[in-house]
C-alpha cells in the first residue's frame, strides 16, 4: 500500500516539471465525461458465467498533467439473479459505488509526452469508494461497505482530434468490510472472496481547453539566459523608441516652424506679385532727355596704349550710338597719370586716343571724318592718380 503511494506521488513530482511547459493545462481544462458498461462476477467460489451481472456507470475526469488524472466514477450492478445463492433481491440494482480513483498513464510516464495523446494507450487504475449492498442481510437492509478498486484502462482514442477516447477496462473490485462473527464490527482488508472481477468497456469525450485542443500541448522551453537577453533587447529597443518618439516630435516643430516661415514668404509673395501686377497694368510714362552729350570712358593699364577686352564694351558703345545715330561725331581725349615726364605722358595720351579711334574705324567701320582724336597729356579728372589713364569718349552733335 506504501509503496502505491509513494509511486502514486513520485509519477505527480516527475509530470509537474513537464507540466510547466505545457497550454491547456489550466483548472478548467482537461475535463472529461464517460460513460461505462459490461459485467462482473465474483472472484472465488463461483460459475463466471452464472454468477455475472450487468453493469452500466457513468464517470467524471480531470487529466492534471500528461501522467496523472483523477476519476469519480459511479457503477450500478443490474439485478439479474441473486447475489447470494440463499437470499433473493427484489430490487433493479443489487449493488452501486461510487469511487475516487487515480490514473496514471503508463505511455506518457515511461515514453514521454509528445504533445498529444497517441492512438493506443495505457492506463494504470486504483482507487478507493463507497459500496452500497441493496436488500443484502437477512432482514433486507441495505449495507454500506468501503471499497477499494484496481484495474487497467487500454485506451484508444479516435479522430485527429483525439477527442473521443474507446477504453477496454478490466478490473478488481474489493469489498474491504470484513466482519466479525457477531457481525458488529468491520475490519477494512483486502479479501479475495469478498471481490468482483470487473469487465467494463466505455466511451469518454475530451472538451475542448483554453489552447482550442482536446489535450495537452508543448510549450517550447527557454532558456533563463536567452529570456534574459531577450528582456534586454526589447527595453534597447523600447529607449529607441523613445529616442525616437523625440526626434520626431523636434522634427515636427521644425516642420510647424517650416511651415510658418513658408505661408509667411506666401503672403510676401502675394504682396509682391500684387505689385507687380499694378506696375504692369500701369501707364508708362514717358521721360524725355534732354542730355545732348553722351561719354564713355576707355581706361589702359599704365605705361600700355592698347585696349583691354574688359574695355572694348565701352568702345563699342560709342560705335553702336553713332551708327544709330548718322549725323553724330565723337571727340576723343587721351589722357595719362602723373607718372613719368611730361614729354612721355603727353605722347602716351595721344597714342591712347588714337588707339580708340582705330579700333572705331577698324572693327566698327565708322568713318574718319566723324572722329576726332587727341591726347591732352596729364589728367586730373580723377582723385585717383591711376584712374587718369583714360581716354575719354565724347558724342557731339546728337540727333
Amino acid at each position: 500500500m506504501k509503496k502505491s503511494i509513494f509511486l502514486l506521488l513520485g509519477a505527480i513530482c516527475f509530470n509537474s516539471i513537464n507540466a510547466q511547459h505545457l497550454a491547456g493545462n489550466k483548472m478548467r481544462d482537461n475535463w472529461s465525461i464517460g460513460i461505462n458498461g459490461g459485467i462482473v462476477s465474483p472472484l472465488t467460489h463461483s460459475d463466471f458465467i452464472k454468477d455475472s451481472r450487468a453493469v452500466v456507470g457513468l464517470n467524471i475526469n480531470k487529466q492534471l498533467t500528461p501522467v496523472y488524472g483523477l476519476s469519480l466514477e459511479s457503477n450500478w450492478t443490474i439485478n439479474t439473479q441473486s447475489r447470494m445463492t440463499t437470499l433473493e433481491s427484489r430490487t433493479a440494482f443489487d449493488a452501486f459505488d461510487i469511487m475516487l480513483l487515480n490514473r496514471i498513464n503508463l505511455n506518457n510516464l515511461f515514453a514521454g509526452y509528445n504533445g498529444r495523446r497517441r492512438v493506443f494507450e495505457v492506463e494504470a487504475v486504483s482507487g478507493f469508494g463507497w459500496l452500497r449492498l441493496i436488500d443484502f442481510h437477512e432482514n433486507k437492509e441495505d449495507a454500506n461497505h468501503l471499497a477499494s478498486k484496481a484495474g487497467v484502462n487500454f485506451n484508444f482514442n479516435l479522430g485527429k482530434k483525439r477527442a473521443w477516447t474507446i477504453a477496454v477496462k478490466p478490473a478488481i473490485l474489493w469489498d474491504m468490510s470484513m466482519w466479525d462473527t457477531d457481525r458488529k464490527h468491520t475490519h477494512p482488508n483486502y479479501n479475495a472472496n469478498y471481490a468482483n472481477w470487473e469487465f467494463a468497456a466505455g466511451i469518454t469525450y475530451h472538451f475542448k481547453n483554453s489552447n482550442d485542443k482536446h489535450h495537452m500541448t508543448k510549450i517550447k522551453a527557454y532558456d533563463g539566459a536567452v529570456i534574459s537577453a531577450l528582456n534586454a533587447t526589447i527595453e534597447e529597443m523600447r529607449d529607441e523608441v523613445i529616442v525616437k518618439d523625440k526626434m520626431l516630435l523636434a522634427t515636427q516643430d521644425a516642420l510647424s516652424t517650416t511651415q510658418s516661415q513658408l505661408n509667411a514668404e506666401k503672403e510676401k509673395n502675394a504682396i509682391l506679385t500684387k505689385a507687380l501686377e499694378e506696375c504692369i497694368n500701369k501707364e508708362p510714362k514717358v521721360i524725355e532727355n534732354n542730355k545732348k552729350t553722351l561719354e564713355s570712358v576707355v581706361t589702359f593699364r599704365q605705361g600700355k596704349i592698347v585696349i583691354d577686352n574688359s574695355q572694348k564694351p565701352n568702345v563699342e558703345r560709342i560705335a553702336t550710338y553713332m551708327r544709330n545715330h548718322k549725323n553724330s561725331k565723337v571727340v576723343i581725349t587721351g589722357y595719362a597719370s602723373p607718372e613719368g615726364s611730361a614729354e612721355i605722358n603727353e605722347r602716351i595720351a595721344n597714342q591712347r586716343a588714337q588707339a580708340v579711334k582705330k579700333m572705331l574705324i577698324e572693327k566698327y567701320r565708322i568713318d574718319a571724318s566723324r572722329i576726332t582724336a587727341k591726347g591732352q597729356g596729364i589728367g586730373y579728372m580723377f582723385d585717383e592718380p591711376d584712374w587718369n589713364r583714360v581716354s575719354i569718349c565724347t558724342i557731339e552733335n546728337q540727333e
